[in-house]
Protein backbone atom coordinates (compact mmCIF):
# COMPACT_ATOMS: atom_id res chain seq x y z
CA UNK A 1 0.00 0.00 0.00
CA UNK A 2 2.82 2.13 0.81
CA UNK A 3 4.46 1.28 -2.82
CA UNK A 4 1.56 2.90 -4.06
CA UNK A 5 1.28 5.80 -2.36
CA UNK A 6 4.39 6.70 -2.78
CA UNK A 7 4.05 6.12 -7.04
CA UNK A 8 0.96 8.29 -6.56
CA UNK A 9 3.11 11.35 -4.87
CA UNK A 10 5.07 10.77 -7.78
CA UNK A 11 2.92 11.15 -9.93
CA UNK A 12 1.76 14.60 -8.89
CA UNK A 13 5.05 15.66 -7.74
CA UNK A 14 5.89 15.59 -11.41
CA UNK A 15 3.03 16.84 -12.72
CA UNK A 16 3.43 19.89 -10.29
CA UNK A 17 7.28 20.25 -11.60
CA UNK A 18 6.56 20.37 -14.93
CA UNK A 19 3.82 22.99 -14.75
CA UNK A 20 6.18 25.16 -12.68
CA UNK A 21 9.19 24.45 -15.08
CA UNK A 22 6.71 25.16 -18.29
CA UNK A 23 4.02 27.61 -16.92
CA UNK A 24 5.13 29.46 -13.42
CA UNK A 25 8.74 29.79 -13.39
CA UNK A 26 8.68 31.07 -17.15
CA UNK A 27 6.13 33.57 -15.87
CA UNK A 28 7.55 34.55 -13.06
CA UNK A 29 10.93 35.33 -15.23
CA UNK A 30 8.77 37.98 -17.51
CA UNK A 31 7.14 39.31 -14.67
CA UNK A 32 10.76 40.03 -12.54
CA UNK A 33 12.30 40.96 -15.90
CA UNK A 34 8.92 43.68 -16.05
CA UNK A 35 9.47 44.87 -12.79
CA UNK A 36 13.14 45.48 -13.09
CA UNK A 37 12.74 47.62 -16.72
CA UNK A 38 10.31 49.29 -14.93
CA UNK A 39 12.15 49.95 -11.79
CA UNK A 40 15.53 50.74 -13.98
CA UNK A 41 13.08 53.62 -15.64
CA UNK A 42 11.52 54.90 -12.26
CA UNK A 43 8.23 53.72 -12.93
CA UNK A 44 6.11 53.77 -9.80
CA UNK A 45 4.46 50.92 -10.10
CA UNK A 46 6.92 48.77 -6.98
CA UNK A 47 4.36 48.72 -4.73
CA UNK A 48 2.09 46.54 -7.00
CA UNK A 49 5.06 43.81 -7.49
CA UNK A 50 5.72 44.05 -3.80
CA UNK A 51 2.84 42.72 -2.81
CA UNK A 52 3.39 39.05 -1.39
CA UNK A 53 0.17 38.00 -3.21
CA UNK A 54 0.84 39.64 -6.59
CA UNK A 55 2.85 36.91 -8.95
CA UNK A 56 0.83 33.99 -7.40
CA UNK A 57 -2.55 35.60 -8.65
CA UNK A 58 -0.85 36.47 -12.56
CA UNK A 59 0.61 33.11 -12.90
CA UNK A 60 -2.83 31.14 -11.85
CA UNK A 61 -4.45 33.49 -14.14
CA UNK A 62 -2.01 32.85 -17.15
CA UNK A 63 -2.35 29.19 -16.74
CA UNK A 64 -6.27 29.40 -16.61
CA UNK A 65 -5.67 31.17 -20.17
CA UNK A 66 -3.09 28.90 -21.48
CA UNK A 67 -5.22 25.63 -20.47
CA UNK A 68 -8.65 27.15 -22.02
CA UNK A 69 -6.88 27.98 -24.97
CA UNK A 70 -5.29 24.49 -25.23
CA UNK A 71 -8.76 22.88 -24.43
CA UNK A 72 -10.15 24.95 -27.06
CA UNK A 73 -7.87 23.72 -29.49
CA UNK A 74 -6.76 27.31 -30.20
CA UNK A 75 -3.12 26.03 -29.44
CA UNK A 76 -2.04 22.47 -30.17
CA UNK A 77 0.65 21.19 -28.39
CA UNK A 78 0.15 18.23 -30.47
CA UNK A 79 0.57 17.86 -33.63
CA UNK A 80 -2.12 16.24 -35.86
CA UNK A 81 -1.30 13.29 -38.26
CA UNK A 82 -3.16 11.32 -40.89
CA UNK A 83 -3.15 7.30 -41.41
CA UNK A 84 -5.06 5.87 -44.41
CA UNK A 85 -6.99 2.62 -43.59
CA UNK A 86 -7.63 0.71 -47.23
CA UNK A 87 -9.60 -1.68 -48.48
CA UNK A 88 -12.44 -0.85 -45.96
CA UNK A 89 -15.84 -3.40 -47.12
CA UNK A 90 -18.56 -0.62 -47.82
CA UNK A 91 -21.95 -1.37 -46.63
CA UNK A 92 -24.58 -0.74 -48.87
CA UNK A 93 -28.27 -0.75 -47.82
CA UNK A 94 -31.21 -0.63 -49.92
CA UNK A 95 -34.05 -3.46 -50.77
CA UNK A 96 -32.68 -6.19 -52.31
CA UNK A 97 -35.13 -8.10 -53.23
CA UNK A 98 -36.79 -4.97 -55.81
CA UNK A 99 -33.76 -3.49 -56.92
CA UNK A 100 -30.39 -4.04 -58.63
CA UNK A 101 -27.93 -1.55 -57.44
CA UNK A 102 -24.98 -1.26 -60.31
CA UNK A 103 -21.74 0.85 -59.45
CA UNK A 104 -21.05 0.13 -56.04
CA UNK A 105 -17.46 -0.31 -55.13
CA UNK A 106 -16.79 -2.98 -52.99
CA UNK A 107 -13.69 -1.02 -50.53
CA UNK A 108 -12.72 2.71 -50.16
CA UNK A 109 -9.80 3.91 -48.37
CA UNK A 110 -10.35 6.05 -45.21
CA UNK A 111 -7.88 8.76 -44.28
CA UNK A 112 -8.13 9.36 -40.52
CA UNK A 113 -7.01 13.01 -39.43
CA UNK A 114 -6.12 13.22 -35.70
CA UNK A 115 -3.83 13.06 -32.74
CA UNK A 116 -1.98 9.95 -33.14
CA UNK A 117 -3.04 8.60 -29.71
CA UNK A 118 -6.44 8.86 -31.10
CA UNK A 119 -5.97 7.35 -34.45
CA UNK A 120 -4.39 4.69 -32.87
CA UNK A 121 -7.35 4.31 -30.26
CA UNK A 122 -10.10 4.44 -33.84
CA UNK A 123 -8.47 1.76 -35.37
CA UNK A 124 -8.07 -0.37 -32.35
CA UNK A 125 -11.99 -0.40 -31.94
CA UNK A 126 -12.32 -1.72 -34.86
CA UNK A 127 -15.58 0.05 -36.10
CA UNK A 128 -14.87 1.72 -39.38
CA UNK A 129 -18.07 0.91 -40.72
CA UNK A 130 -18.74 2.75 -44.23
CA UNK A 131 -22.38 2.57 -45.18
CA UNK A 132 -24.20 3.99 -48.86
CA UNK A 133 -27.57 4.54 -47.72
CA UNK A 134 -29.91 4.03 -50.55
CA UNK A 135 -32.99 2.74 -48.29
CA UNK A 136 -34.96 6.31 -49.90
CA UNK A 137 -33.85 5.73 -53.45
CA UNK A 138 -35.92 4.02 -56.05
CA UNK A 139 -35.40 2.83 -59.79
CA UNK A 140 -34.67 5.16 -62.38
CA UNK A 141 -33.01 5.31 -65.95
CA UNK A 142 -30.13 7.59 -64.72
CA UNK A 143 -27.96 7.68 -62.31
CA UNK A 144 -27.82 8.62 -58.86
CA UNK A 145 -24.85 10.49 -56.88
CA UNK A 146 -24.57 9.26 -53.72
CA UNK A 147 -22.14 10.48 -50.86
CA UNK A 148 -20.97 7.71 -48.44
CA UNK A 149 -21.00 8.19 -45.00
CA UNK A 150 -17.93 6.68 -42.24
CA UNK A 151 -19.25 6.06 -38.64
CA UNK A 152 -17.15 7.44 -36.16
CA UNK A 153 -15.92 5.62 -33.05
CA UNK A 154 -13.77 8.58 -32.06
CA UNK A 155 -15.30 12.50 -32.32
CA UNK A 156 -11.86 13.91 -31.96
CA UNK A 157 -10.66 12.88 -35.32
CA UNK A 158 -11.68 14.18 -39.06
CA UNK A 159 -11.88 11.77 -42.53
CA UNK A 160 -11.83 11.64 -45.71
CA UNK A 161 -13.14 8.88 -48.14
CA UNK A 162 -11.56 7.45 -51.30
CA UNK A 163 -14.11 7.85 -53.12
CA UNK A 164 -16.19 10.10 -51.23
CA UNK A 165 -19.29 9.75 -53.35
CA UNK A 166 -20.25 6.91 -56.08
CA UNK A 167 -22.82 7.42 -59.42
CA UNK A 168 -25.19 4.09 -59.17
CA UNK A 169 -27.77 2.78 -60.91
CA UNK A 170 -31.07 1.39 -59.68
CA UNK A 171 -32.92 -1.04 -61.56
CA UNK A 172 -35.68 -2.96 -61.06
CA UNK A 173 -34.91 -6.68 -60.09
CA UNK A 174 -37.00 -9.12 -62.13
CA UNK A 175 -36.66 -13.07 -62.18
CA UNK A 176 -36.58 -16.12 -65.39
CA UNK A 177 -36.72 -19.70 -65.14
CA UNK A 178 -33.93 -20.96 -67.00
CA UNK A 179 -32.88 -24.56 -68.16
CA UNK A 180 -29.76 -25.68 -66.35
CA UNK A 181 -26.89 -27.81 -67.79
CA UNK A 182 -24.08 -28.90 -66.55
CA UNK A 183 -19.63 -28.52 -67.24
CA UNK A 184 -16.98 -31.16 -65.94
CA UNK A 185 -14.55 -29.39 -64.27
CA UNK A 186 -10.75 -30.25 -63.63
CA UNK A 187 -11.26 -33.71 -65.34
CA UNK A 188 -7.76 -33.96 -65.43
CA UNK A 189 -7.63 -35.02 -61.96
CA UNK A 190 -9.72 -37.79 -62.70
CA UNK A 191 -7.92 -40.93 -62.87
CA UNK A 192 -7.18 -41.47 -66.80
CA UNK A 193 -8.70 -45.13 -66.99
CA UNK A 194 -12.31 -43.45 -65.94
CA UNK A 195 -14.72 -41.62 -67.94
CA UNK A 196 -18.11 -39.73 -66.80
CA UNK A 197 -20.70 -42.28 -67.77
CA UNK A 198 -23.96 -40.08 -66.78
CA UNK A 199 -24.47 -37.36 -64.95
CA UNK A 200 -28.23 -36.51 -62.60
CA UNK A 201 -28.37 -32.53 -61.16
CA UNK A 202 -30.58 -32.31 -58.24
CA UNK A 203 -33.16 -29.98 -60.61
CA UNK A 204 -33.36 -29.45 -64.10
CA UNK A 205 -34.28 -25.66 -63.77
CA UNK A 206 -33.39 -22.46 -62.09
CA UNK A 207 -34.36 -19.07 -60.99
CA UNK A 208 -32.34 -16.10 -62.02
CA UNK A 209 -32.30 -12.93 -60.72
CA UNK A 210 -30.98 -9.77 -62.37
CA UNK A 211 -32.24 -6.28 -63.76
CA UNK A 212 -33.72 -6.60 -67.25
CA UNK A 213 -30.50 -5.89 -68.87
CA UNK A 214 -28.65 -8.96 -67.16
CA UNK A 215 -31.51 -11.25 -67.57
CA UNK A 216 -30.87 -10.67 -71.16
CA UNK A 217 -27.65 -11.32 -71.18
CA UNK A 218 -27.56 -15.04 -69.91
CA UNK A 219 -26.79 -17.13 -72.88
CA UNK A 220 -26.63 -20.28 -70.70
CA UNK A 221 -26.68 -21.58 -66.79
CA UNK A 222 -24.63 -24.21 -65.77
CA UNK A 223 -23.77 -26.29 -62.46
CA UNK A 224 -19.82 -26.77 -62.48
CA UNK A 225 -19.01 -30.30 -61.24
CA UNK A 226 -15.54 -30.62 -59.91
CA UNK A 227 -13.93 -33.87 -60.52
CA UNK A 228 -10.59 -33.43 -58.48
CA UNK A 229 -12.44 -34.37 -55.27
CA UNK A 230 -9.96 -37.81 -54.76
CA UNK A 231 -12.93 -40.01 -53.48
CA UNK A 232 -13.71 -40.78 -57.18
CA UNK A 233 -11.47 -42.72 -57.92
CA UNK A 234 -12.65 -46.09 -59.12
CA UNK A 235 -16.03 -47.30 -60.43
CA UNK A 236 -19.21 -46.35 -59.06
CA UNK A 237 -21.57 -43.55 -58.38
CA UNK A 238 -21.28 -40.46 -56.27
CA UNK A 239 -23.07 -38.03 -54.82
CA UNK A 240 -21.52 -34.56 -55.29
CA UNK A 241 -22.85 -31.67 -52.47
CA UNK A 242 -22.44 -27.98 -52.93
CA UNK A 243 -22.37 -27.73 -56.94
CA UNK A 244 -21.51 -23.72 -57.99
CA UNK A 245 -23.88 -22.74 -60.33
CA UNK A 246 -23.19 -19.86 -62.63
CA UNK A 247 -24.47 -17.59 -65.85
CA UNK A 248 -22.75 -17.22 -68.81
CA UNK A 249 -23.31 -14.51 -71.66
CA UNK A 250 -23.03 -15.50 -75.15
CA UNK A 251 -18.69 -14.66 -75.30
CA UNK A 252 -18.62 -16.65 -72.33
CA UNK A 253 -18.23 -15.05 -69.85
CA UNK A 254 -19.49 -15.62 -66.24
CA UNK A 255 -22.32 -12.56 -64.83
CA UNK A 256 -21.37 -11.58 -61.79
CA UNK A 257 -24.80 -9.35 -61.43
CA UNK A 258 -26.93 -12.58 -61.55
CA UNK A 259 -28.62 -14.07 -58.32
CA UNK A 260 -29.50 -17.52 -58.91
CA UNK A 261 -31.60 -19.46 -56.49
CA UNK A 262 -30.65 -21.83 -55.12
CA UNK A 263 -26.50 -21.09 -56.05
CA UNK A 264 -25.79 -24.80 -55.36
CA UNK A 265 -26.68 -28.00 -55.61
CA UNK A 266 -26.04 -31.65 -55.60
CA UNK A 267 -25.36 -33.69 -58.76
CA UNK A 268 -24.83 -37.79 -59.24
CA UNK A 269 -22.00 -38.87 -61.01
CA UNK A 270 -21.68 -42.06 -62.38
CA UNK A 271 -17.97 -43.45 -62.89
CA UNK A 272 -16.94 -46.25 -65.56
CA UNK A 273 -14.14 -47.42 -67.17
CA UNK A 274 -14.62 -47.85 -71.16
CA UNK A 275 -11.80 -49.46 -73.44
CA UNK A 276 -10.92 -51.19 -76.50
CA UNK A 277 -8.59 -53.06 -78.21
CA UNK A 278 -6.82 -51.22 -81.39
CA UNK A 279 -3.88 -52.55 -83.56
CA UNK A 280 -0.64 -49.91 -83.89
CA UNK A 281 -0.84 -48.70 -87.24
CA UNK A 282 2.97 -48.02 -88.79
CA UNK A 283 3.64 -44.86 -90.92
CA UNK A 284 6.32 -43.67 -93.14
CA UNK A 285 8.27 -40.29 -93.91
CA UNK A 286 10.97 -40.36 -96.20
CA UNK A 287 12.06 -41.99 -99.09
CA UNK A 288 14.18 -45.54 -99.36
CA UNK A 289 17.28 -45.94 -101.54
CA UNK A 290 16.68 -46.95 -104.92
CA UNK A 291 15.62 -50.21 -105.27
CA UNK A 292 14.66 -51.54 -102.17
CA UNK A 293 11.09 -51.34 -100.34
CA UNK A 294 10.29 -52.82 -97.06
CA UNK A 295 9.71 -56.51 -96.59
CA UNK A 296 7.50 -56.82 -93.21
CA UNK A 297 7.15 -54.28 -89.84
CA UNK A 298 6.78 -56.16 -86.41
CA UNK A 299 6.08 -54.14 -83.41
CA UNK A 300 7.36 -55.82 -80.31
CA UNK A 301 8.11 -58.53 -82.32
CA UNK A 302 4.53 -58.81 -83.72
CA UNK A 303 2.81 -58.31 -87.22
CA UNK A 304 -0.63 -57.57 -85.60
CA UNK A 305 0.46 -55.45 -82.38
CA UNK A 306 -2.65 -54.11 -79.96
CA UNK A 307 -2.86 -51.87 -77.32
CA UNK A 308 -5.82 -50.85 -75.14
CA UNK A 309 -7.42 -47.41 -75.31
CA UNK A 310 -9.86 -45.99 -72.91
CA UNK A 311 -12.02 -43.09 -72.88
CA UNK A 312 -15.65 -41.88 -73.04
CA UNK A 313 -17.53 -44.16 -75.01
CA UNK A 314 -18.80 -41.87 -77.67
CA UNK A 315 -15.16 -40.60 -78.15
CA UNK A 316 -13.29 -43.86 -78.60
CA UNK A 317 -16.02 -45.71 -80.54
CA UNK A 318 -14.70 -44.39 -83.89
CA UNK A 319 -11.15 -44.77 -83.47
CA UNK A 320 -9.96 -48.21 -85.80
CA UNK A 321 -5.67 -47.88 -84.76
CA UNK A 322 -3.27 -45.62 -83.26
CA UNK A 323 -0.69 -44.59 -85.51
CA UNK A 324 2.77 -44.16 -85.04
CA UNK A 325 5.48 -42.56 -87.55
CA UNK A 326 8.53 -43.69 -88.10
CA UNK A 327 11.28 -42.26 -90.84
CA UNK A 328 12.86 -44.65 -93.11
CA UNK A 329 14.38 -41.73 -95.72
CA UNK A 330 17.85 -43.15 -96.93
CA UNK A 331 17.29 -46.54 -95.20
CA UNK A 332 17.36 -49.81 -97.28
CA UNK A 333 20.93 -50.79 -98.01
CA UNK A 334 21.67 -52.12 -94.24
CA UNK A 335 18.86 -54.56 -93.94
CA UNK A 336 16.83 -53.94 -91.30
CA UNK A 337 16.71 -50.90 -88.51
CA UNK A 338 15.20 -50.51 -85.48
CA UNK A 339 13.25 -48.13 -83.89
CA UNK A 340 11.92 -47.07 -80.33
CA UNK A 341 8.97 -44.49 -80.27
CA UNK A 342 6.67 -42.92 -78.11
CA UNK A 343 2.76 -43.40 -78.96
CA UNK A 344 0.70 -40.25 -78.92
CA UNK A 345 -2.43 -40.45 -77.41
CA UNK A 346 -5.44 -40.04 -80.42
CA UNK A 347 -7.94 -37.21 -79.76
CA UNK A 348 -10.52 -38.23 -77.12
CA UNK A 349 -8.32 -40.95 -75.94
CA UNK A 350 -7.72 -40.23 -71.79
CA UNK A 351 -4.93 -43.49 -71.48
CA UNK A 352 -3.26 -46.09 -73.53
CA UNK A 353 -2.13 -49.61 -72.01
CA UNK A 354 1.27 -48.90 -73.44
CA UNK A 355 2.69 -45.57 -74.36
CA UNK A 356 6.25 -46.89 -76.17
CA UNK A 357 6.72 -49.14 -78.57
CA UNK A 358 9.32 -51.11 -80.32
CA UNK A 359 9.38 -51.42 -84.27
CA UNK A 360 11.85 -53.51 -86.41
CA UNK A 361 11.58 -52.90 -89.96
CA UNK A 362 13.31 -55.51 -92.37
CA UNK A 363 14.21 -54.49 -95.99
CA UNK A 364 14.50 -56.32 -99.25
CA UNK A 365 14.75 -55.96 -103.11
CA UNK A 366 11.85 -54.38 -104.80
CA UNK A 367 9.91 -55.69 -107.69
CA UNK A 368 7.05 -54.76 -109.71
CA UNK A 369 3.64 -55.69 -111.05
CA UNK A 370 0.65 -54.28 -113.17
CA UNK A 371 -3.01 -54.52 -112.37
CA UNK A 372 -5.99 -53.41 -114.27
CA UNK A 373 -8.31 -51.37 -112.09
CA UNK A 374 -11.84 -51.61 -112.99
CA UNK A 375 -13.54 -49.58 -110.04
CA UNK A 376 -12.84 -45.85 -109.65
CA UNK A 377 -14.89 -44.36 -107.36
CA UNK A 378 -15.51 -40.65 -106.60
CA UNK A 379 -15.16 -38.42 -103.43
CA UNK A 380 -16.33 -34.65 -102.46
CA UNK A 381 -18.70 -34.01 -105.63
CA UNK A 382 -21.01 -31.47 -104.53
CA UNK A 383 -24.51 -32.20 -103.45
CA UNK A 384 -26.94 -32.08 -106.82
CA UNK A 385 -24.22 -33.29 -109.34
CA UNK A 386 -23.65 -36.50 -110.74
CA UNK A 387 -20.21 -37.95 -111.84
CA UNK A 388 -20.18 -40.15 -114.57
CA UNK A 389 -16.70 -41.60 -116.55
CA UNK A 390 -16.58 -40.93 -120.33
CA UNK A 391 -15.22 -43.73 -121.99
CA UNK A 392 -13.11 -46.61 -120.21
CA UNK A 393 -13.74 -46.70 -116.72
CA UNK A 394 -10.32 -48.58 -115.76
CA UNK A 395 -6.97 -47.83 -115.55
CA UNK A 396 -3.63 -49.59 -115.57
CA UNK A 397 -1.43 -49.73 -111.82
CA UNK A 398 1.78 -50.86 -110.96
CA UNK A 399 2.15 -51.94 -107.95
CA UNK A 400 5.67 -51.73 -106.28
CA UNK A 401 7.05 -53.85 -103.33
CA UNK A 402 9.14 -56.64 -102.49
CA UNK A 403 8.18 -59.74 -103.99
CA UNK A 404 6.73 -61.86 -100.69
CA UNK A 405 3.97 -58.55 -100.48
CA UNK A 406 3.05 -57.96 -104.15
CA UNK A 407 1.91 -61.72 -104.31
CA UNK A 408 -0.58 -61.16 -102.32
CA UNK A 409 -2.20 -58.00 -104.19
CA UNK A 410 -4.51 -58.08 -106.35
CA UNK A 411 -6.77 -55.67 -108.15
CA UNK A 412 -9.77 -55.59 -105.63
CA UNK A 413 -7.66 -54.81 -102.98
CA UNK A 414 -6.31 -51.40 -104.41
CA UNK A 415 -9.01 -48.34 -104.09
CA UNK A 416 -8.44 -45.91 -106.86
CA UNK A 417 -10.52 -42.91 -106.38
CA UNK A 418 -10.85 -39.27 -108.02
CA UNK A 419 -11.50 -35.89 -106.13
CA UNK A 420 -14.56 -33.79 -107.47
CA UNK A 421 -14.19 -31.10 -104.77
CA UNK A 422 -14.45 -27.35 -106.49
CA UNK A 423 -15.95 -29.16 -109.65
CA UNK A 424 -19.37 -27.29 -109.11
CA UNK A 425 -20.54 -26.71 -112.93
CA UNK A 426 -21.89 -29.35 -115.28
CA UNK A 427 -19.08 -30.10 -118.02
CA UNK A 428 -16.69 -33.03 -118.79
CA UNK A 429 -13.08 -33.09 -117.33
CA UNK A 430 -9.64 -34.57 -116.93
CA UNK A 431 -9.62 -35.25 -113.38
CA UNK A 432 -6.50 -37.14 -111.80
CA UNK A 433 -6.99 -40.82 -110.58
CA UNK A 434 -5.34 -41.18 -107.07
CA UNK A 435 -4.69 -44.89 -105.01
CA UNK A 436 -4.97 -44.80 -101.31
CA UNK A 437 -1.94 -46.69 -99.40
CA UNK A 438 -2.45 -47.18 -96.10
CA UNK A 439 0.29 -49.98 -96.49
CA UNK A 440 4.00 -48.66 -95.83
CA UNK A 441 5.56 -51.95 -97.58
CA UNK A 442 3.77 -51.10 -101.20
CA UNK A 443 4.03 -48.30 -103.53
CA UNK A 444 0.99 -47.51 -106.42
CA UNK A 445 1.95 -45.79 -109.18
CA UNK A 446 -1.42 -45.38 -111.72
CA UNK A 447 -0.44 -45.66 -115.23
CA UNK A 448 -2.98 -43.17 -116.39
CA UNK A 449 -2.32 -40.20 -114.52
CA UNK A 450 -5.80 -38.90 -115.28
CA UNK A 451 -9.48 -40.01 -116.66
CA UNK A 452 -12.19 -38.28 -118.48
CA UNK A 453 -15.19 -37.17 -115.94
CA UNK A 454 -18.47 -35.76 -117.05
CA UNK A 455 -20.34 -33.88 -114.51
CA UNK A 456 -24.20 -32.95 -114.60
CA UNK A 457 -26.83 -31.74 -112.49
CA UNK A 458 -29.19 -33.63 -110.89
Amino acid sequence: MKKVLKAIARFFMGIYRLIDRLIVTPISRLIFNIKEYLKSHNLKLDYIFNRPNFMIYVSLILAVIVFLLIDSKVINLVESEAEVITNVPVTVNYNEEAYVVEGIPDTVDIVLIGRKSDIYLAKQLGTNNVILDLSDYEARDSAYRVYLSYTKSIDSIDYKLDPSYVSVTIKDKISEIKTLNYDLINEQYLSEELSVESVELSQSEVVVKGSEDAIREIATVKALIDLSNSSLSDVGTYTIDDILVVAYNSQGEVLDNIEIVSSTLTATVNLDTYSKSVPIEVRTTGTLVTGKAIASILVNNSNAYSITIYGDEEEISNITSVPVTINVDGEGANGTRSYNVRIDRPTGVRALSENNASITVTFGDERQKELEITTISSRNLASGYTANIVGTNSVPVIVKGVQSVIDGIDASDINAYIDLEGYTEPGEYDVEVKIENNDPKLNFVASASTIRVRITQN
